[in-house]
């Protein structure tokens, strides 16, 4: 067996069901679980029309290289959104199926083991990242994203010895779990470490669609290069998917674009990974990309979500509306994993403690004290459960602080 195996950590919801097992929730109040990111909104029809329509694909393999439609439209979508030129089709962007295989594929690809490399996550992360690392044979280290700088990334805090030896930096923007987006200062920073010191940026980008005001999106990282004069984009690969921007994360469906010469070699390395997107999959990609409607009215719905549970739960947990992406990353008194298990034996609502989302560094976990809650139920859910958490604080006494 591949000994790198064991020093992979249990997953963040496996160690949530181990703290959960033990505790009782009130038999008379449905359990809402709000600890997973996954939306919950309706698909949209016009896709679920247009895998219909492309069912005789499942006739033929597919190319590891993905349609040229899709491609081309991924693409378009990209100059769209971001308002710089389409990345090309043919060299630049490559389908993937949903950013969470890519984001763990890329490591294998780009990490070199021989060389003791670094792979830097941010902390509180996706825990995909590290698990990419130590199966390349890197090591993690991590870079700790505290209320200090809103919770954001302080490039300069890494050790010049770490970055000689990194080889790949995941970036989350906007994060996970606190929604904080990098700026074009920090986008130039970290472009200047990489020019430095030669390390490879993945930016995981799959929450790029979910904020608050539809004059203002986040800055994106093709944009950032772009803006920056970086028009090769290199050592840069940005990730996305169509999870959560259109709510089908059973598609798995997203893609990489970015510099060529390393989607090259990705490409390399996926046709024997073999994990080709179908051209059912495709079609139905095609067309969710080419729409954007239906991605204003998802916008909506989590608006009125935040809108509806912040007047509630601000008072008692201190939390506020974050830059962007669908979730609350809210201070606790105390430990956040007894506070989480307390609050599911008394009210049925599920969060997940902050402390199982990072690693302690430099002596801090930066998770620790906090929960993060995921407002991905049905509205009338995120406020049935923001009522019963807030008065589970209050007849507790808690007041939290930032």
């Amino acid at each position: 067996m591949n000994p790198r195996l064991d020093a992979l950590h249990p997953y963040p919801f496996e160690k949530l069901r181990r703290l959960l097992a033990s505790a009782k929730p009130p038999p008379d109040l449905p359990v809402i679980d709000l600890s997973i990111g996954e939306p919950k909104h309706a698909t949209p029809p016009f896709v679920i029309d247009a895998m219909t329509a492309a069912m005789g694909g499942l006739a033929s393999y597919p190319p590891t290289k993905g349609d040229p439609e899709l491609r081309r439209g991924m693409a378009a979508w990209i100059s769209r959104r971001y308002g710089i030129p389409a990345p090309d089709a043919d060299t630049q962007i490559l389908p993937v199926q949903g950013s969470r295989e890519a984001l763990f594929a890329f490591a294998q690809t780009v990490v070199d083991a021989s060389q003791t490399p670094y792979v830097i996550c941010p902390n509180p992360f996706y825990q995909i990242y590290e698990g990419a690392a130590l199966l390349a044979g890197a090591r993690p280290w991590y870079l700790n994203a505290g209320p200090g700088k809103g919770h954001g990334y302080d490039w300069d805090a890494i050790p010049a010895d770490v970055l000689a030896r990194t080889q790949l930096i995941y970036v989350c923007s906007p994060g996970n779990p606190a929604g904080a987006v990098l700026s074009l200062d920090d986008w130039r920073r970290l472009f200047e470490l990489s020019d430095e010191f030669g390390f490879v940026i993945a930016a995981d980008e799959c929450y790029s669609e979910i904020h608050f005001d539809e004059d203002h999106p986040p800055t994106g990282s093709l944009e950032a290069a772009h803006r920056l004069g970086r028009h090769d984009y290199r050592r840069l690969v940005s990730f996305s998917s169509l999870s959560k921007r259109s709510n089908l994360p059973g598609l798995r469906s997203g893609y990489v674009a970015g510099d060529a010469g390393i989607l090259a070699r990705f490409l390399l390395y996926r046709t024997y990974h073999g994990s080709a997107m179908s051209a059912v999959v495709a079609k139905a990609s095609i067309s969710a990309w080419n729409d954007e409607t239906h991605v204003r009215e998802n916008r909506r719905l989590y608006r009125e979500k935040f809108d509806a549970v912040l007047p509630i739960l601000g008072p008692v947990l201190n939390v506020g509306r974050p830059q962007a992406a669908f979730f609350l990353w809210a201070p606790t008194p105390g430990d956040d994993a007894q506070f989480a298990r307390d609050l599911y034996a008394a009210t049925g609502v599920i969060t997940l403690p902050g402390s199982f989302l990072a690693r302690e560094a430099n002596g801090v976990n930066p998770g620790h004290g906090r929960i993060r809650i995921a407002l991905v139920a049905p509205k009338e859910q995120c406020i049935e459960a923001s009522r019963r958490i807030a008065g589970f604080c209050a007849s507790s006494s808690i007041r939290t602080s930032t």
